[in-house]
C-alpha cells in the first residue's frame, strides 16, 4: 500500500481538523484498518522506513503504532506490527460468538501477553529457579525477629484497630518510611507525603490514574519493566518507549517535541532489565526538563539499596526543590515479596488531593504487618540486614560474572553489575534467539528470561538474557553458568 498516497488523502479530507502529524497519522491508519484497507494479518512498515516514506519524525510514527496497539487495532510481535483480526480486535476463541467476556483492551493484553516467552516463565513459591530476577534470598531473611514482631504487633492492637485501616496507610508506618528515607535515600519528604500500597504495579496503576487522563503520554523505558507497558495500556494512555544506553533512558530532542509527555516512568538507581544507572548528568537533564513540559517523574527505586559500587546514590526526588516526582518503592525486594507492603512517595503540592483519591478506592487493611513494619525500621533491623543482604549479593553477583566469563562471554558481555539483584548477559550477535534459548533455558530447569522480550516498542536493541543472582548461593554459579553456555551457539 503506498502510505504516503493514503495519508496525503487524508490530511486532505480532514485538513479543517488542525490535528498535529502524529494524531493525524494514527487517525488514518485507524481509518485503512476499520476500512479493511489494511487486512488483518498486514505487516505494517518498520517504524523507520514509514517515518522516511512519509517524512517525518520517527517518534511521529511510534506514537501512530502504540496508540493502536493501546486501542488493540495492531499487535506487536519480533518482527514488528501486524494488523490484528477483524473489527480492530484481536483474535481470540470463544464459546460466545467471538466474545469471552472481556473488553477490547483486556484482550489485547492477554494477546500482548501470550506472545511474550517471559509471560509464560511463572514458577511457584517452592519451585524458585535460577536465575529468576526479582526473588532476594529468602532463607537469609530473619524470620524469627519478624514473627516476634508481628506477635507484639497482634498482641497491642486494640478492637478499634481491628475496623478498616486508614486509606493512606498506618500513621506509624508513613512516619517511618519517611523518617528512613529521609536517612538512606535523601529523599526530601514527610509522613503525609507516603501513602502504603499492596505493591509496585498497584503503586504504578493509581499513579497513572491519578495524575494523567486517558490520552496522555507516558514515557517508559526501552527496553524496560512489562509492568509499566501494560500499567500505561490499561489506563488508556499514549505509551512511547524511550529507548536506554548505558547511562539510563536517553530521550533526544525530537522526542521532548513530538511526543511531550505527561509522565516519564523510570527505573534510574538500577535500569530494568539493562542494569544501567542513569547518570548525574542526565538526572539533572530529566528533571530540567519535565518541569518545563509539565511532566512528573514517575521514579521507580525497586532496589535501589543494594549498589555495590560505593553507597547508594541519592533519589532523584531529593535532588532539586519541589522536584517534580512520584517516588516509588517496596519491601518485596529487601524483605519478602509476600509481605506485599510498598508506598508512594507524592509530592507535597499534590499530597492532599492524592489522599481524597486513596481514601475513595484504596486497599484498607494488614494493620498488624505494617506496624510490624513500622517497629522493624525503627529498631534497626531493617537496615542491619540490607547492609548484610548487601555484602551477601555482592558475593553472588561476584561469583555469577566470573562464571559467566569462564562459560558464556565467547559471544556475549556483562552489564548492570553495579548495583541491584540482576545482570544482563547481552548478546553481540542480533542473529541469536534470544527467545528460543530462553525456552530451552526452561527446559533445562533454570530461569533465563529474554531481554528482547521486555522490548517496548520496534527495536529493543538488546538481545540475551536477564539473569538474577540474589537467591543463588554462590557455589551454584559454577555449574549453572556452564549449563547456561552450553545453550549458546557455537
Amino acid at each position: 500500500m503506498d502510505f504516503a498516497l493514503l495519508l496525503s488523502a487524508f490530511e486532505r479530507t480532514h485538513r479543517e481538523r488542525g490535528w498535529p502529524r502524529q494524531r493525524l497519522l494514527h487517525e488514518c491508519l485507524r481509518a485503512a484498518i476499520r476500512g479493511g484497507q489494511l487486512a488483518p494479518g498486514t505487516r505494517l512498515a518498520a517504524t523507520r522506513v514509514l517515518a522516511v516514506e512519509l517524512g517525518l519524525a520517527r517518534n511521529t510514527v511510534l506514537y501512530a503504532y502504540e496508540q493502536l496497539a493501546s486501542e488493540g487495532f495492531v499487535l506487536p510481535d519480533r518482527r514488528g506490527t501486524v494488523v490484528a483480526g477483524s473489527a480492530g480486535v484481536p483474535v481470540v476463541s470463544s464459546v460466545s460468538g467471538g466474545h469471552d467476556g472481556l473488553s477490547r483492551r483486556a484482550r489485547h493484553l492477554r494477546g500482548v501477553a501470550g506472545q511474550d516467552v517471559n509471560a509464560a516463565l511463572v514458577f511457584p513459591a517452592d519451585a524458585m529457579g535460577a536465575f529468576a530476577p526479582g526473588v532476594p534470598a529468602l532463607d537469609e531473611f530473619p524470620l524469627a525477629q519478624w514473627r516476634r514482631m508481628l506477635d507484639r504487633a497482634w498482641r497491642a492492637l486494640t478492637p478499634r484497630q481491628l475496623n478498616y485501616g486508614d486509606p493512606a496507610g498506618e500513621p506509624q508506618l508513613r512516619m517511618a518510611i519517611a523518617e528512613h528515607l529521609r536517612a538512606a535515600r535523601g529523599v526530601v519528604c514527610d509522613a503525609g507525603q507516603v501513602f502504603i500500597t499492596d505493591g509496585t504495579q498497584s503503586s504504578l496503576d493509581v499513579c497513572l490514574r491519578a495524575f494523567a487522563d486517558q490520552g496522555d503520554t507516558l514515557w517508559i523505558e526501552h527496553p524496560g519493566y512489562g509492568g509499566a507497558l501494560a500499567a500505561g495500556r490499561g489506563a488508556g494512555l499514549q505509551v512511547a518507549g524511550i529507548a536506554v544506553d548505558m547511562d539510563g533512558i536517553a530521550p533526544t530532542d525530537d522526542d521532548w517535541r513530538d511526543t511531550p509527555p505527561r509522565l516519564i516512568y523510570t527505573t534510574p538507581s538500577h535500569q530494568y532489565p539493562t542494569g544501567s544507572v542513569l547518570s548525574p548528568a542526565r538526572r539533572m537533564a530529566l528533571l530540567e526538563r519535565a518541569r518545563a513540559v509539565g511532566a512528573l517523574i514517575i521514579e521507580d527505586d525497586y532496589d535501589s539499596e543494594f549498589r555495590h559500587g560505593g553507597p547508594p546514590l541519592a533519589a532523584m526526588q531529593g535532588l532539586v526543590a519541589d522536584a517534580p516526582v512520584v517516588y516509588l518503592g517496596t519491601f518485596s525486594k529487601t524483605m519478602f515479596p509476600a509481605l506485599r507492603i510498598a508506598f508512594i512517595v507524592v509530592p507535597a503540592a499534590l499530597a492532599g488531593a492524592f489522599a481524597q483519591m486513596q481514601a475513595q478506592g484504596a486497599a484498607r487493611g494488614r494493620v498488624a504487618e505494617q506496624l510490624a513494619l513500622a517497629d522493624f525500621l525503627r529498631s534497626g533491623l531493617f537496615a542491619r540486614h540490607v547492609r548484610r543482604m548487601r555484602r551477601l549479593y555482592c558475593q553472588r553477583r561476584d561469583a555469577l560474572g566470573e562464571a559467566l566469563q569462564r562459560h558464556a562471554c565467547g559471544g556475549a558481555a556483562i552489564h548492570g553489575g553495579t548495583a541491584g539483584m540482576h545482570l544482563a548477559l547481552r548478546f553481540h550477535d542480533r542473529a541469536w534467539d534470544d527467545l528460543a534459548l530462553s525456552r530451552s533455558a526452561a527446559q533445562d530447569g533454570f530461569v533465563a528470561l529474554a531481554l528482547s522480550a521486555h522490548g517496548t516498542g520496534e527495536g529493543a536493541g538488546w538481545n540475551g538474557f536477564l539473569l538474577g543472582y540474589a537467591q543463588v548461593p554462590a557455589e551454584n554459579m559454577d555449574g549453572l553458568a556452564r549449563r547456561l553456555g552450553g545453550l549458546l551457539p557455537a
